[in-house]
């Protein structure tokens, strides 16, 4: 008797054989689809995306499994998996015996290998041939892949109930985890689950689910897979009643970068997912707590690097309430007062104020009708750059708007990568002091982490693969004009319960209470926030420094650490109002000269070949036309001679670009920006 079902299963495998070499080519083209993943920069899973066919079906190698699941699925599916060439005699010659003693099929004998045929090639009959079939491909699989490529398939394939397949994704699906993290338990019920994959779903029919789970458990421990004492406590463990969503950490990032490659499989972010898993419920409760309908967004960059840490698109991607959908990271908004720095730092690297400067917030009118007021309708009389800045006092930015010039001023922006939208494309006015122009958050994230460069501003690096450029990164300021802004608003009064003179920061609030906008840096990150509606209704008391300060200073705290400020310039002039220059004492905006004052020598974006006699390089001659005696240059915002001629010289200390300015007696001035070589 048992010769007979020896030789009867030899004979089904030298049937098989035989069959093998009139199959049709093995296509694993399927069978290799995955799921494409996203993942942040230390390789944590961001956010999976279904294949095509509706499936989950996520990518995992058998190092990144909880051995024991191994162990238990070798012991309860294939004892001899290494050992056998894809089918187990053995196996087969036992299912065999049970057959003809009861009649009926008792045990199968299927292999991993062999249940990875039919995986492969999934086939609907039951019948001795389709068997032989099955037989016949787990041996091609075998020779053609090896057995660790057979067992990441199996892992990758199993069903596992609905559209979830593979362990990884049922992992995921059944106990929020990854496969490296199960519990004895749960691996011992992720082994159960493809025998019978509909009827043992823990969602539906959790107490089949359990029985199934606990026959694992105790072959494991009969076997001595597990100890039985541990086998025996695991028993006690629920099973799952329902399923769990798959992760969804950056959904806005995720999403983009999978419509930007979409031939790749897996994308590798630079994104933190501890931080982003931290910001997200913040940055969602803040929101709903201000108002209904209102969406937030966030971003937080990496200084020294460009790389976008966190990226935040809204208040909740799946609350259609609040259009959660739309990535208001690249939406194109009005910045109110948030612009304003850069203001500022034009006109302090340009010669034309310094942060003592005293300027005068009283009511003005600026051309035939132009007159604008502060938020709260007061003005603070004569104030220093300093205090007007911390204050986000109007009337002052627009007379160094009007100072520095708004076509400039929008042309430095834009310069600088940023993309400007003015009102119906018009030309550019004083406004664009206070907002009126158009931005996106992630743009506005960019040019304060110039200032944090000393006016450098990074190219956003969203992908670990994206290689770092050597280019000469576009300048929003000089150096000291930088440090000067940084140094100003590290004093702006923080919001209520937070500590001062911790962060750099400015607030701004749009027209009509549309944005709320809260921007702060120290050396190392930048983080910008922004509130509103996404449709652009306006929200009453959505203020900046109300709704958007506290909400930026809490993304800050869960960074960790304490706020690092930006050193300070060597060049940097510290002072008083009245140890400054004369002509930087006050900033006035009449008595200028009848011919306007310009530099005539060195020429704006000229290259300047000094030369070197005995190492010493020569000095560079300064020469200005127009303006009232006596002239004061100044290079970077610092002042390095004063003269009662239009010319004269100054001793560059090395090559590079320099902002080379003039002031005159009555306040007005002129810039270039030179290349020293």
């Amino acid at each position: 008797m048992a010769w007979g079902l020896a030789g009867l299963a030899a004979g089904l495998t030298l049937a098989a054989a035989w069959l093998w070499p009139d199959l049709p080519p093995l296509d694993l083209t399927a069978a290799n689809a995955r799921s494409t993943i996203v993942l942040d920069r230390a390789g944590t899973l961001l956010r999976p995306f279904a294949t095509q066919d509706g499936r989950w079906r996520l990518p995992l190698e058998p190092g990144a499994v909880d051995p024991r699941f191994l162990a238990m699925l070798t012991a309860y599916e294939d004892r001899r998996f290494r050992d056998h060439p894809g089918v187990d005699a053995r196996a087969l010659l036992r299912a065999a015996g049970q057959w003809l003693a009861a009649g009926r099929i008792v045990s199968g004998a299927s292999t991993l290998s062999m249940q990875v045929a039919r995986l492969v090639e999934p086939r609907g009959e039951r019948s001795l041939k389709a068997k032989l079939r099955q037989i016949a491909r787990a041996i091609e699989l075998e020779r053609r892949l090896g057995k660790d490529e057979v067992l990441r398939l199996y892992l990758a394939l199993a069903p596992y109930g609905g559209p979830v397949e593979g362990l990884r994704a049922a992992s995921l699906a059944y106990f929020g985890r990854e496969p490296a993290r199960l519990t004895l338990a749960e691996a011992a019920l992720l082994v159960a689950l493809p025998q019978a994959p509909e009827g043992r779903r823990p969602d539906r029919f959790p107490e089949a689910a359990r029985r199934a789970r606990d026959r694992v458990l105790d072959l494991a421990a009969a076997r001595g897979v597990v100890p039985a004492a541990e086998a025996f406590a695991a028993k006690a463990e629920p099973v799952p009643h329902g399923r769990r969503p798959f992760p969804m950490l950056a959904a806005h990032a995720a999403e983009a970068a999978s419509a930007q490659e979409p031939a790749l499989a897996v994308h590798r972010l630079t994104l933190d997912a501890r931080l982003q898993a931290r910001l997200e419920p913040l940055v969602a409760e803040r929101a709903a707590a201000i108002a209904p309908g209102l969406s937030a967004a966030l971003l937080v960059i990496d200084n020294a690097t460009g790389e976008v840490r966190a990226q935040v698109g809204s208040a909740g991607y799946l609350d259609a309430t609040r259009s959660g959908a739309i990535d208001m990271t690249g939406a194109v908004r009005s910045p109110g007062s948030a612009l304003k720095p850069f203001v500022y730092a034009m006109a302090f690297e340009s010669g034309l104020a310094h942060p003592e400067t005293l300027i005068e917030d009283r009511p003005s009118r600026f051309g035939a009708s132009y007159a604008p007021e502060n938020f709260d309708l007061t003005f603070q009389g004569t104030v220093t750059a300093r205090r007007a800045l911390q204050l986000s006092l109007n009337v002052p930015a627009v007379e160094l708007m009007e100072a520095v010039g708004p076509a400039r001023f929008i042309a430095r922006l834009r310069s600088a990568g940023a993309a400007i939208a003015l009102p119906r494309d018009a030309a550019p006015g004083l406004p664009v002091a206070l907002g009126g122009l158009g931005i996106t958050l992630a743009d506005l994230a960019r040019l304060y982490a110039g200032l944090a460069r000393g006016g450098a501003v990074p190219v956003l690096k969203r992908r670990l693969d994206t290689p770092t450029t050597d280019a000469v990164l576009p300048r929003i300021a000089e150096p000291v004009a930088s440090w000067y802004v940084a140094d100003v608003l590290r004093g702006t009064p923080p919001p209520e319960s937070a500590l001062p003179n911790r962060l750099a920061y400015k607030t701004g609030t749009s027209y009509g209470y549309r944005d709320a906008w809260a921007v702060g840096f120290d050396r190392r990150y930048t983080i910008a926030v922004w509130l509103g509606r996404p449709d652009g209704a306006g929200v009453p008391g959505l203020v900046g420094r109300i709704a958007a300060a506290p909400l930026l200073f809490d993304a800050f705290a869960r960074l960790g650490g304490d706020p690092e400020p930006m050193a300070r310039p060597r060049d940097a002039l510290v002072a008083t109002t009245s140890a400054l220059p004369p002509p930087l004492r006050t900033l006035r905006r009449d008595g200028g000269p009848t011919d306007r004052l310009r530099i005539a020598y060195p020429p704006d974006g000229a290259r300047i070949d000094l030369g070197a006699q005995e190492g010493v390089p020569a000095g560079l001659a300064l020469k200005a036309l127009g303006g009232t005696l006596p002239l004061t240059w100044l290079v970077g915002g610092l002042p390095v001679t004063e003269s009662d001629r239009r010319q004269a010289e100054w001793q560059p200390d090395g090559a590079g670009f320099v902002r080379i300015s003039v002031l005159d007696a009555a306040g007005a001035s002129d810039s270039v920006l030179v290349r020293i070589e």
